[in-house]
């Protein structure tokens, strides 16, 4: 018997990796994609978005930064709090006692441009990721960087790529690319280029829409913006 061909799903997640809904947004787009790797084949690619892209090239003091976009120490606390017991929840741990220092992402993005062409994308995604929420990590340091790419298996003079300027207009062209779409917070996700999907859904929705219950619509859920009035 000739078996069915899977269901090819294409999956652009627009997102930053000092993002928290980002990361929750990840998870449970992965556990969609657990349920269906029998009937369905995703092919998911991480573009890049700067929450904010004047940081400092070597960041900020965290608690201090994000006091001061919150409003208040008492806001700060009341927000990452919730953002981790909500990560808690999907398996994730989100340390934010550990983060001392905000970071300027654009090499981040860069190195992540990089690992696609190696198929190392996902791994160093979620390598950064885990690095900043779970260790506090320092990702503006280019060491922590190359050291991350590297142990996922990413190759090359990762120092000398992080120095070229072209790189680093690969992240700029591919940012206004994602704002002439009207995208100014994130997790973003585009399926099959033409479905948008604000915000870290749930799961079950991820499975609705790759299964076909949802057609071509607009969803909205928790996302960090611009702004800066969730994270």
């Amino acid at each position: 018997m000739k078996m069915k061909e899977k269901i090819k799903v294409k999956v652009d997640v627009v997102s930053d990796v000092v993002c928290p809904w980002c990361y929750i947004g990840k998870r449970r787009l992965e556990k969609a994609i657990d349920q269906l790797k029998d009937t369905h084949e995703f092919s998911v690619t991480y573009l890049p978005f700067e929450l904010n892209p004047l940081m400092p090239e070597k960041g900020m003091h965290q608690p201090t930064y994000l006091t001061k976009k919150f409003g208040s120490e008492e806001k700060y606390h009341q927000i990452t709090q919730n953002v981790s017991e909500v990560a808690a929840t999907e398996g994730l741990s989100f340390r934010f006692d550990l983060q001392q220092v905000s970071p300027n992402t654009r090499k981040a993005h860069m190195l992540l441009l990089l690992a696609i062409q190696q198929g190392k994308q996902n791994a160093l995604k979620e390598a950064l990721m885990k690095a900043y929420f779970t260790e506090g990590v320092d990702l503006s340091s280019e060491e922590n960087l190359v050291r991350l790419a590297e142990g996922v298996g990413v190759s090359g003079n990762l120092q000398h790529f992080l120095q070229t300027k072209a790189n680093e207009n690969h992240v700029d062209e591919l940012e206004k690319q994602m704002q002439q779409l009207g995208i100014s917070g994130v997790p973003f996700f585009i399926i099959n280029n033409k479905t948008g999907v604000s915000g870290a859904q749930p799961t079950a929705t991820f499975l609705e829409i790759f299964t076909g219950l949802q057609k071509e619509q607009s969803l909205t859920e928790e996302n960090c913006d611009v702004d800066g009035e969730n994270c």
